[in-house]
Formats: C-alpha cells, sequence, structure tokens
C-alpha cells in the first residue's frame, strides 16, 4: 500500500456510514475503489444501507441541538485547526487525490490548499454573521434581522473535485452552526474517509458532539435518501445538470432548499485586442487541466477571424508539446479520465462531433502501452466547429475543444451566451471598451465573467456557481453563508401602546 494512503489511516472495512468520531456497522453491497492512474485497486468499503443511513441521520439530528449552542467563533475555533491539520497532512491528501481521481498531484495539492483557505476564510465568518438594522414606521420600535442556524446540510458532491467542494460547503455550514451529510461520489470514496479520520482527531480533542460531520458512502440510491428526506432543510448538491434537475425537483416537492452547482460549457473569447501569449495559456490549461474534468473547464474557444489562424496555429503546437501520464509525476501536464465510461463518453462525442460536421485539427484517441494500463488515458483534442451543431451545446467531461471565428464582440458575446450552461466564461483582450462590455449586462450570461484569465481556478473568496442550467447556487466566498442560515426580523416595541403598522386603528 501507498505510504500516503497508510498515513491518512485508510483501511478497508465496514466504514458505510460515519458520524465523526465512529462508524457504523453496515451490510450494504461492497464498493471497490480503483485508481486510474494504474488500474489498480485502491481498497474496498461497505456502502452505507438504509438502516445505517438513518441513525447517521438521527445523530446529526441530536448533534445540531448541542452544536447551534456553541458561540460561532468558538465553531470557527475548530474550524481552524482543522485548517491547521490540513496544512500537515496536505502532501498526503493531495497525492491521494491525485492517485484515486487521477488529477495531476499539482492540482491534487492545489485542492487541498483550497480546502485550507475556506478553513481560513470559515474562521473569519465566525465573528461576521452580520444581520441589519431597519428603521420602524412606528415610533418607539426597533426592527432588525437575524441568522440563525438552518439545521442539517445534506451535501452530494462530485468525483472531480473530491474534497474542495465538500469543505466549500461544510467549513461555512459549520461556523454558521449546521451539522453536515455527506455523501461523497462513489468512485472517490477514500478520498472522504480520509478527510472523516482528519477531521475526527480535531473533533474528540475539542469535544465536538458526534454527529457533526457525518458520512454516507453509496451510489445513487443514498442521494435519492438526502434528497427526499424531510429532516434534512438544505441539500447542496453538485454534479451534472441531469441529476441536479432531479435532485431539485424532490427536494422542491418537500419544500426544501436546495443549492444546485451542475454542469458548465464555458468559453473564451479571444479578441483582435488579447495577448496571445497569455491567450495560448489560459486556453491550453483550461482545456486540458484535469484531462478537462473541471465544472470550469473550457471547452470553446470563440476567436477573432483576424488572429483566427495564427492562434489555432499555436493552439497546435502548444497541444503537440503535452505530457500525457501518471499525474504523480510533476513532469506530466495531463493524467486520466476517472474510468473506463468516461473513455467511452470521450470516444462517443469525437464520433458525434464527426458526423455533425466538426473537423478535427488535434485527433483523439485512447492511448495504449507501458504506463497506459488503466485504458482511461485520452489524447487532448481540438475540433473546428459551427456553434450551432447540437455537441456544441452538452458538457463533455474530457479534454475536447472546440473553435471558431467571430468578427465583431456582440456575435462573440451571443454565441458564448447560446449554450443552455452558464457557469464560467472569459475574454481575453487589452481593449477597456471589450472588457466593460463583456462585463455589462449586455455582456456574459455567466456567474463567472474574467478578464484575462481563463474560466478555471475560480479563488474561494467569491461566490462560485451560474445561472441557467449551472443550477444558480452559490458557494464558499462572499455572503454565501446565507444558504446555510435562516433569517428572521424581529421587532420590539418599547413604548406604552400598541401602535399598529400602516396607521391601522384598531378600537376595542
Amino acid at each position: 500500500m501507498n505510504d500516503f494512503i497508510q498515513a491518512l489511516n485508510i483501511k478497508a472495512s465496514n466504514v458505510g456510514a460515519s458520524t465523526g468520531l465512529n462508524w457504523i456497522k453496515t451490510s450494504g453491497e461492497t464498493l471497490n475503489s480503483h485508481s486510474p492512474v494504474d488500474g489498480k485497486l485502491i481498497a474496498s468499503v461497505i456502502t452505507c444501507d438504509r438502516k445505517s443511513y438513518d441513525l447517521a441521520v438521527e445523530k446529526a439530528g441530536e448533534a445540531f441541538v448541542e452544536w447551534r449552542s456553541w458561540p460561532a467563533p468558538k465553531r470557527g475555533e475548530v474550524v481552524r485547526q482543522i485548517g491547521e491539520k490540513l496544512r500537515e497532512h496536505k502532501e498526503n491528501l493531495g497525492r491521494l487525490v491525485s492517485y484515486e481521481m487521477g488529477k495531476s498531484l499539482q492540482e491534487g495539492l492545489g485542492e487541498v490548499q483550497e480546502m485550507i483557505d475556506i478553513c481560513d476564510f470559515a474562521v473569519g465568518l465566525s465573528r461576521q454573521l452580520y444581520g441589519k438594522t431597519m428603521n420602524s414606521e412606528r415610533s418607539s420600535h426597533r426592527m432588525y434581522e437575524q441568522w440563525h442556524p438552518l439545521g442539517l446540510v445534506g451535501i452530494i458532491s462530485a468525483f472531480n473535485f473530491p474534497v474542495a467542494v465538500w469543505s466549500w460547503n461544510a467549513m461555512i455550514a459549520w461556523v454558521c452552526g449546521d451539522t453536515c451529510i455527506w455523501k461523497p461520489s462513489e468512485k472517490t470514496p477514500l478520498c472522504a474517509i480520509a478527510c472523516q479520520n482528519l477531521i475526527a482527531d480535531i473533533f474528540r480533542k475539542n469535544n465536538v458532539p458526534e454527529g457533526v460531520s457525518v458520512i454516507v458512502i453509496g451510489g445513487r440510491e443514498v442521494g435519492e435518501w438526502l434528497s427526499s428526506d424531510e429532516r434534512i432543510p438544505l441539500i447542496s448538491a453538485t454534479g451534472s445538470t441531469r441529476m441536479g434537475k432531479a435532485v431539485g425537483a424532490v427536494v422542491a416537492s418537500r419544500l426544501g432548499k436546495s443549492l444546485l452547482e451542475l454542469g458548465g460549457n464555458n468559453a473564451i473569447i479571444v479578441s483582435d485586442k488579447a495577448n496571445l501569449d497569455m491567450a495560448i495559456i489560459a486556453a491550453v490549461f483550461g482545456a486540458v487541466g484535469t484531462a478537462g474534468q473541471r465544472c470550469t473547464s473550457t471547452r470553446r474557444l470563440i476567436i477573432h477571424e483576424s488572429v483566427y489562424d495564427e492562434f489555432k496555429k499555436r493552439l497546435v503546437k502548444a497541444y503537440g508539446q503535452l505530457k500525457i501520464g501518471n499525474p504523480l509525476d510533476e513532469k506530466n501536464h495531463v493524467g486520466p479520465l476517472i474510468d473506463k465510461d468516461a473513455t467511452q463518453l470521450y470516444l462517443d462525442s469525437i464520433s458525434k462531433c464527426k458526423e455533425q460536421g466538426g473537423k478535427f485539427i488535434v485527433e483523439g484517441g485512447i492511448l495504449e502501452g507501458d504506463g497506459f494500463e488503466s485504458g482511461c488515458y485520452v489524447r487532448p483534442c481540438i475540433a473546428e466547429v459551427n456553434s450551432q451543431i447540437p455537441i456544441v451545446q452538452h458538457e463533455t467531461f474530457a479534454p475536447i475543444l472546440y473553435i471558431q471565428k467571430y468578427d465583431n464582440l456582440p456575435q462573440a458575446i451571443n454565441i458564448q451566451n447560446g449554450v443552455p450552461q452558464g457557469l464560467s466564461s472569459s475574454i481575453m483582450t487589452t481593449d477597456m471598451r471589450e472588457s466593460e462590455m463583456f462585463l455589462s449586462y449586455a455582456g456574459s450570461d455567466c456567474g463567472i465573467a474574467n478578464i484575462n484569465i481563463g474560466t478555471s481556478g475560480a479563488e474561494i473568496g467569491g461566490a462560485f456557481g451560474g445561472e441557467k442550467e449551472t443550477g444558480g447556487g452559490r458557494e464558499s466566498g462572499s455572503d454565501s453563508w446565507k444558504a446555510y442560515m435562516r433569517r428572521q426580523t424581529n421587532t420590539i416595541n418599547w413604548s406604552e401602546g400598541l401602535p399598529l403598522a400602516q396607521g391601522i386603528k384598531f378600537n376595542l
């Protein structure tokens, strides 16, 4: 077994559900975690059955009653210590993320750094859960609002960011006074187990009630249990648009709240006034980073016709220099896709693109031979397309980049906005007017709009999420903490009478 796995105390045992301090025995099915890096079995776990799920949720409900009474700065102190624990184990956890998910080691370490950063953000937030005061229309009255802990928060995360997105939700929810129930992706369960093991040490030291951090491991059925569970007022779900629509409908049917961060079909507009050296870096990293498996991955390039041929030539040259292989080797730029199902979707998308008229200027394909035994390594590829062909309207979680021309900025913006998704967007330009148009009401319709950086690489200080089929949810920074709390308006009458609102008279 790899040293970093041993260091994180991952063992093959009945670990379908955890209440933060203890693991619950379960009679679920066996879930095997194979690394896409080499195809080897890392470990097997037993999934959560309904009985262990209910026990875990019940424990989270009991913990909430005590946890919400802790002063927010005291909860923040626990999160601060979690950040220090993550710093201590950054190398080991980053390597596990890279090995179990397949992203490059630099990106695996970067993901753990995001966890550390959100801990720091949440610690500061624990002293800034502010409400507002308002002027009452009635004399001798005071009116204000305050925020209370919401309750249990269900977190459904995806394989591509197996730890960071959970932390965006959990660290904020914890300082807000909520307890969390995490269903990690069934494709990366060991990353979740490692996080739970690290957190358990901090919770024991601080006498945190059992149930503040719960994980329930399993497939689609566990996500369905969470979504339909009336004990859980908020479900935060990250994944495909199809999954999000199903979750959102079920949660809405019980009048619960959902926070959805779903698919992206992100574009970079490359202006004729762009710094092309910068634009190449943004485009290539955005398209091939994490093997195209980020929700913010660059799927489309919209290039001004006057620089199109030159930029296309640079792209082809840059793709020819990419090193594909074991992501734990820092010399490699691109690792594997998550599994063989993903490689098949990649091949299917290439076939559809060709059938619909796309012309590949860098061909794709599956890599074979020494170092590629897992069958999950593919070639990043580039196709020239018309934006109206069906395949361009869909998100393909693979390193397939679609490029096309434009001749004026309003046209480019219309092309960029002309997809169902609305997560991340970017324009590369040195023209202030173009920048301002892109950021105006007539510009990008995405939740994230960048100038002279790519579509991926969001910082935790800003609220993360998008519009349209991306779901409308916001996680991480800014005032996204409000999603994890309930708002209450309070009016205090300190007069000796009872004046009614709107000047109503009611004499008895």
